[in-house]
């Protein structure tokens, strides 16, 4: 079934009371309406260019609770822009107990997993050949600054405050452990985050299935609530906002 926009708008509502619950703070762009944005000038264009804010997704998988994700880009830079000259990103990604992005690998991005608050993540790791395919040799990773050899489809568990480094080159999915989480209508939700080198979901995934679209069409069955961070409108001529 193709991603509905209810169900991106319920997403997005679930995760502010995950947030909230968990003692963290959103930037305030991130309730903004549809209304508001079309008053927000040219000044607030690093939201808009470097794809800040609301992210809910099912990579083209028409499986949003199981191929998923629903995530907040709090900082980013903009590669080969002299305008956006970060060279790092934040994420924090709200994990529903067994939801999951599709095994991809990055070209460049480095990433921490960090798990934050609720349960344990579970981290699936796979190291990629020269082809981009998954690979049977083992491989070094961090986690919390000690190094550890894993083998193929290894998946270390991340209890909250602990992270885990993500190479270029390594495939991998992580997910909400069942049944640790803060239950929220009878799923457990965890908070993580990502950092890492700038993130550019145009260019530098690499998706391990055939629908692996990292910003799908979506069925507008009902109004949006806010904005997704590929959805801004371009500021008006002229306006600045303050």
């Amino acid at each position: 079934m193709q991603l509905k926009r209810s169900t991106v708008n319920a997403s997005i509502n679930t995760a502010k009371t995950v947030i909230a619950h968990f003692g963290m703070h959103l930037p305030p762009f991130a309730h903004w309406s549809v209304e508001h944005w079309q008053q927000v000038g040219a000044d607030y264009n690093e939201i808009r260019d470097c794809m800040l804010g609301w992210d809910v997704t099912d990579f083209g998988s028409k499986d949003f609770f199981n191929i998923g994700r629903t995530l907040f880009t709090v900082r980013n830079g903009r590669l080969n822009l002299a305008d956006y000259p970060k060279q790092y990103a934040e994420k924090w990604l709200i994990d529903p107990e067994n939801q999951r992005a599709p095994a991809h690998f990055h070209r460049s991005k480095r990433e921490d997993i960090i798990c934050r608050a609720g349960g344990n993540v579970l981290v699936q790791l796979t190291k990629a050949d020269a082809a981009g395919n998954p690979s049977n040799k083992t491989f070094i990773t961090q986690v919390d600054g000690c190094s550890r050899r894993l083998g193929p489809g290894d998946i270390v568990r991340l209890r909250p405050g602990e992270s885990l480094t993500i190479h270029p080159g390594t495939i991998h999915q992580f997910w909400g452990e069942e049944g640790t989480g803060w239950q929220v209508d009878g799923v457990g939700y965890t908070l993580s985050a990502e950092i890492s080198s700038v993130c550019d979901d145009l260019n530098d995934n690499v998706f391990l299935v055939d629908y692996g679209v990292r910003f799908p069409e979506i069925d507008e069955d009902e109004p949006r609530i806010c904005y997704l961070c590929h959805e801004y409108p371009m500021a008006p001529a002229n306006l600045i906002s303050h």
